[in-house]
């Protein structure tokens, strides 16, 4: 598979010219501080636009119309996030432990002029709150990642969460703590990836009686 070019993310995707301008912005920074840092890997850095920026974009068409907050757990340099930020979603707040991350994560938001806040601290310390929307990628397995964004779940949450070829395993080990409904949506970046798509999220025997589970494509 050849890399993806910004023309080709914007195809895509249908972003503006001035918003491609943006996230090209973000992209040249992202280059510029990864060689002091440790942000993604090298190796995803010779397709960025499809390993991080299409990946992150693919969000958007799953995220409700209602929804005015969304976290990002683990935010790393940006994805899916501050991405998700520029392309118009609303309310979005970053978490990520590494100071080093976060002076990015800061540059690059101002850069992008992207509207977005961030929290330099662990997930679990993060001021609980229910939001409409919990985003993460590759931040833990999905049981130890549905114990971090708990705090962040209320009745009417949506996770949106990128995994890779042990989404399914994940999904049933979680489903030994967790009642959840789910759909998985075969991945626009990488053909191995699924983003899993879960609502109607508690822990057992805290009064919801479970839903069915669909499927996606």
């Amino acid at each position: 598979m050849s890399p993806l070019d910004p023309a080709g993310f914007a195809a895509e995707t249908g972003v503006s010219r001035e918003t491609l301008a943006r996230l090209e912005a973000y992209a040249e920074l992202l280059a510029q501080w990864n060689e002091r840092i440790n942000l993604v890997s090298r190796d995803s850095l010779r397709d960025p636009w499809r390993r991080h920026f299409l990946d992150s974009a693919q969000l958007v068409p799953f995220i409700p119309t209602s929804a005015r907050s969304l976290i990002d757990l683990g935010s790393g340099a940006g994805f899916p996030g501050l991405v998700l930020a520029v392309l118009g979603v609303p309310g979005v707040k970053l978490v990520e432990a590494d100071s080093r991350k976060c002076a990015f994560l800061r540059e690059a938001a101002r850069i992008a002029a992207a509207p977005l806040n961030i929290l330099n601290t662990r997930i679990e310390d993060a001021p609980a709150h229910p939001v409409d929307v919990v985003t993460a990628r590759g931040c833990a397995p999905l049981d130890r990642l549905l114990a971090l964004a708990e705090g962040f779940i209320g009745p009417q949450t949506a996770c949106l969460f990128l995994k890779g070829e042990r989404a399914a395993e994940e999904l049933t080990a979680a489903r030994r703590a967790w009642t959840i409904a789910a759909s998985f949506h075969l991945s626009r970046s990488d053909p191995r990836g699924v983003i899993l798509s879960l609502e109607q999220i508690a822990r057992r025997g805290d009064g919801w009686s479970g839903g069915a589970e669909g499927g996606g494509a």
